[in-house]
C-alpha cells in the first residue's frame, strides 16, 4: 500500500483526496495547508485524516511513500525535497497536474459506466411513452445505442419506416442527456412549406416580408441551451439543407430579415424514412449534411421484423386505450392475438394502436376477439384451399391479399401521400388511384396513421 501525504488543500487538493480516499491501494497519512478552513482540510477531518498547518513535519515522516504537492508554490517545493526522508517520493507541479488529470479521466470513466448501466437497466424496464424495447435483439441494441450515446453532445440521425417510433427514441435520448432539464423542442419538416421553414427555424425580424408585424423568435432560438427533434428531415428542401449545415458547422442562427447572427449551442436529433442514400444519387439531399448527421445512426426495425413483441405491445396500447375510452377490456382472445401477431403491420406502431383502441371501442365484453377487429386484417390471416377453391380463384386472392399489404406499406411509409406512395412503389400515380379504388382504401385514413374508416 501506498502512504501518501497531500501538501496544498484549495480546491485542486480537496479534489485529489476526493478521487484517491477510497482506493484501497492508497493510504492517506495527512493533509496540510497554511489556511486552517481550507476546503480540503476540513474534508480530510470529516474523514478521520490528520490535518496540519505545516507540512513540515509531515513530510518528514519516513514512512511516507510519496508527497503530493499541488500548491504550485516554488519555495514551498524546495522546502519539502530539502526536508523528506530519503526514499520519500515527490510528485509536484506538471507531474501533481497530470496524475489529477487522470485520476479524473478515471473517475469520468467510472461514472459514465455506471450512468450507461442504470439507464440500459432503466430503458430495458420501462422507457417514456410507448417505447418499448421487448424480446427482440434489434431493440436490445437500439436500447443500448440510446444509452451510450445520450451523455455525450453528438449529433444523431434515427432512422426507420413511419410509425416505428422515431420521436419516441428521440425523447428516450433527451431524458437521459445532461441537458433533460433543458427545453425539447419538435419540428415536423414535412409540416412546414419552403417559404415557412426558415421564419419557423430561425425567426424573423419585424417587416422582413409581408405580414411579419413583430419580431418572431425562431424554434432553434427557443432550443437554445437545450435538445432540438427534427422529423422527417429527408423532406427539408435543399435551401433549408444549407441553412441548416451552418448551424451544425458554426452553431450560429440568423433570423430572416436580420443582418446579426447569433451563436446557440443546440443538441439536434433528426429523423427520416427516407432512403437517403438514393437521396443523394438524386442531388436531393446534400452530401455534406448527410455525413454530418451521419455520424451516430440510429436504425428502427419495423413491426414485422420484431413481431415476437406484438403480444406485449398489444396489450401496453389496450391499457391505454382502456384508460382512454374509459371502457373495461382487458385481454384478447387467443385467435385475435394470432391474428395481432401474423399481421405485417405496414403502419407499424401508429397502426396497430389505431386498431386497439378501434377494437375497444367496438368490444361488447371484456374481450377483444376476431369481430372486433378491422377486415382488411381479417382478410390478411392464412388462406387454406376448400373443396370450392380452385387454382385461379386461389391465386386471385393472394395476389389481392399481396396488393392491399402493399399498397397500405407504401401509403403508411408517405404518409398519406399518393403522389409520394406511388413514386416509391415505382408505379404511375393513376395505377396507384385504381389500386386504392379497388381494395376500398382511404388515403386520409394514413394522414395520421388511423385506419378505423376502413
Amino acid at each position: 500500500m501506498t502512504r501518501v501525504v497531500i501538501v496544498g488543500a484549495g480546491k485542486g487538493g480537496r479534489a485529489l483526496l476526493e478521487m484517491i480516499v477510497g482506493d484501497p491501494t492508497v493510504s492517506i497519512v495527512g493533509m496540510a495547508d497554511a489556511n486552517a478552513w481550507a476546503p480540503g482540510l476540513e474534508l480530510a477531518r470529516r474523514l478521520n485524516i490528520p490535518v496540519a498547518t505545516d507540512f513540515r513535519e509531515l513530510v518528514q515522516d519516513p514512512r511516507v511513500d510519496l508527497v503530493i504537492d499541488v500548491t504550485g508554490n516554488p519555495p514551498v517545493a524546495a522546502e519539502i525535497h530539502r526536508l523528506k526522508a530519503p526514499m520519500t517520493e515527490v510528485m509536484g507541479g506538471a507531474s501533481a497536474k497530470f496524475m489529477w488529470d487522470l485520476l479524473a479521466e478515471r473517475k469520468r470513466s467510472e461514472e459514465l459506466e455506471d450512468r450507461y448501466s442504470l439507464m440500459l437497466r432503466e430503458l430495458q424496464r420501462q422507457a417514456e411513452g410507448d417505447f418499448i424495447i421487448g424480446q427482440n435483439p434489434k431493440m436490445k441494441e437500439v436500447a443500448e445505442l440510446i444509452a451510450r450515446v445520450a451523455p455525450t453532445p453528438t449529433t444523431v440521425l434515427i432512422r426507420g419506416e413511419s410509425g416505428t417510433g422515431k420521436e419516441l427514441v428521440a425523447r428516450a435520448i433527451h431524458r437521459y442527456s445532461n441537458l433533460r432539464d433543458k427545453p425539447l423542442v419538435t419540428v415536423n419538416c414535412t409540416a412546414l412549406t419552403a417559404s415557412l421553414m426558415e421564419s419557423e427555424l430561425f425567426g424573423h425580424k419585424r417587416g422582413a416580408f409581408t405580414g411579419a408585424v413583430a419580431d418572431k423568435v425562431g424554434l432553434f432560438e427557443k432550443a437554445d441551451n437545450g435538445t432540438i427533434f427534427l422529423d422527417e428531415i429527408g423532406d427539408m428542401p435543399p435551401e433549408m439543407q444549407s441553412k441548416l449545415l451552418r448551424v451544425l458547422q458554426a452553431g450560429e442562427i440568423k433570423s430572416v430579415g436580420d443582418a446579426v447572427t447569433r451563436k446557440i449551442r443546440v443538441r439536434v436529433i433528426a429523423a427520416t424514412n427516407r432512403d437517403l442514400e438514393r437521396a443523394l444519387e438524386g442531388g436531393e439531399f446534400r452530401s455534406d449534411l448527410f455525413y454530418r448527421f451521419n455520424t451516430f445512426t440510429i436504425p428502427l426495425p419495423p413491426l414485422r421484423e420484431r413481431s415476437e413483441d406484438v403480444p406485449v405491445l398489444a396489450y401496453h396500447f389496450l391499457r391505454k386505450a382502456e384508460a382512454k375510452v374509459n371502457k373495461k377490456v382487458d385481454r384478447f382472445s387467443p385467435e385475435a392475438l394470432d391474428l395481432l401477431t401474423r399481421y405485417p403491420w405496414p403502419g407499424n406502431l401508429r397502426e396497430l394502436e389505431n386498431v386497439i383502441e378501434r377494437s375497444v371501442v367496438l368490444a361488447s365484453t371484456r374481450e377483444v376477439g376476431l369481430a372486433h377487429l378491422p377486415l382488411y386484417l381479417q382478410d390478411n390471416g392464412p388462406h387454406r384451399l376448400t373443396t370450392d377453391d380452385g387454382f385461379l380463384e386461389a391465386k386471385e386472392r393472394a395476389i389481392a391479399v399481396f396488393e392491399r399489404a402493399a399498397v397500405s406499406r407504401f401509403l403508411a411509409e408517405a404518409g398519406g401521400n399518393i403522389s409520394l406512395a406511388a413514386k416509391r412503389a415505382r408505379i404511375t400515380r393513376r395505377n396507384f388511384h385504381r389500386l386504392l379504388s379497388k381494395h376500398s382504401i382511404k388515403s386520409k385514413a394514413y394522414k395520421t396513421g388511423n385506419h378505423q374508416s376502413q
